[in-house]
C-alpha cells in the first residue's frame, strides 16, 4: 500500500526552501506598536465620535439654548428692572425719559423675539441680525467699547451668533448666492472661521496670569484647546473638551445663586455666567457642525 507523504511541517526542507520560509516569517513579524500618546488621542477621538452619534439629534437644540441664554436672561431682567434700566440710560446719556424708554423697549423686545425665533428655528438669519444689532446698541449705550474685558466677551458672543448664522445657511440656499468663492470655499465656511476666531476672545478674558501651579496649568491647558479650535485641528475633540472645561469653571467662578440678590456682585456674576453659557453654545455648534472648509482638519484630507 502506498504510504501518504508526511505533513509539510515534518518534511525536511529542500535547499532554498528554508530561506523562503524565513523570509515569509519575517514579513509576518508584528509591526512596532503605536506610541501611548497616539493611542490615548485615538481613544479620545473615538469617545467624542460616539458622543456625537448618540447626541446628534439633541446637540443642536442644546447649543441654541445655551447660545441665546444671555439674551433671554437680559430680556427678562429688563422686564423686571424696567424703571432702573430707563433711569440708567436717561442719567448716562441725558436722553430724556422717552428715548430711554424706547431704548429699553427695543432691547427687551428684540432680545426676547430673537430668542423665540432661534429656538423655533424660524427666520433664524433675521433673528441673528437683530441680535447683532442688540449687541452693537448695548456696546455703545453701556460704554462697553472702553472696557476691554466686556468688549472681548461681546465680540465672542458675536462669534457664537456668526456660527448660528452659518448653521442656518444651507449650501444650496445661501444668502450669498452668486458671490464668487475661492477653492470651492463658500461664504458660510468663512463665517465658521470667523466664529471660531471670535470665540477665542472669550477664553482670553478667563486668563489669570498668576504664579500658582494650578492656575498656570489651567491657563496653558485652556489656551492649547482654544488655539486648536481656532486653527481647526482636532476641532470637535478640542471644542468638546473646552465645553466641559468652561462649564466647570463657570459653575465655580460665577456661582451667582450663592450671592444675595441685593448685592451688586450678584448681577455681575449672573451676567458673566450667562455670557459664558452663550460661548459654550457657540462651541457646541462647532462640535455639531465641524470646523468648516477653512481649517486644518479639512486640509488634512487633501494631503
Amino acid at each position: 500500500a502506498a504510504v501518504a507523504p508526511p505533513p509539510s511541517s515534518l518534511r525536511p526542507l529542500r535547499g532554498g526552501e528554508g530561506s523562503r520560509v524565513s523570509a515569509r516569517q519575517g514579513l509576518a513579524s508584528p509591526q512596532p506598536t503605536m506610541a501611548p500618546s497616539s493611542d490615548l488621542m485615538g481613544a479620545a477621538e473615538d469617545l467624542a465620535d460616539q458622543f456625537l452619534r448618540v447626541t446628534k439629534h439633541y446637540l443642536p437644540h442644546l447649543a441654541h439654548l445655551c447660545l441665546i441664554s444671555t439674551f433671554l436672561e437680559d430680556g427678562i431682567r429688563m422686564w423686571f428692572q424696567w424703571n432702573e434700566q430707563r433711569e440708567y440710560i436717561n442719567l448716562s446719556w441725558g436722553s430724556g425719559i422717552l428715548l430711554a424708554t424706547l431704548f429699553v423697549l427695543i432691547n427687551m423686545c428684540g432680545q426676547l423675539a430673537g430668542c423665540v425665533l432661534v429656538l423655533a428655528r424660524k427666520f433664524v438669519p433675521y433673528a441673528c441680525f437683530g441680535l447683532f444689532g442688540i449687541i452693537f446698541m448695548q456696546t455703545i449705550a453701556y460704554s462697553i467699547l472702553w472696557d476691554l474685558k466686556f468688549l472681548m466677551r461681546n465680540l465672542a458672543l458675536g462669534g457664537g451668533l456668526l456660527l448660528l448664522l452659518a448653521e442656518s445657511r444651507s449650501e444650496g440656499k445661501s444668502m450669498f448666492a452668486g458671490v464668487p468663492t475661492v477653492d470651492d470655499i463658500s461664504p458660510r465656511q468663512y463665517m465658521q472661521l470667523g466664529g471660531r476666531l471670535l470665540l477665542v476672545l472669550m477664553f482670553m478674558t478667563l486668563l489669570h496670569f498668576e504664579l500658582g501651579a494650578f492656575t498656570i496649568f489651567q491657563d496653558i491647558f485652556g489656551m492649547v484647546l482654544i488655539i486648536l479650535v481656532a486653527v481647526g485641528f482636532k476641532t470637535k475633540l478640542a471644542a468638546l473638551t473646552l465645553v466641559v472645561w468652561l462649564f466647570v469653571i463657570n459653575m465655580i467662578q460665577n456661582a451667582f445663586w450663592a450671592i444675595p440678590t441685593y448685592r451688586p456682585l450678584h448681577d455681575f456674576l449672573k451676567y458673566d455666567f450667562f455670557q459664558t453659557m452663550s460661548v459654550i453654545g457657540g462651541l457646541l455648534l462647532v462640535v455639531a457642525l465641524g470646523p468648516g472648509g477653512v481649517s486644518m482638519d479639512e486640509h488634512k484630507k487633501k494631503w
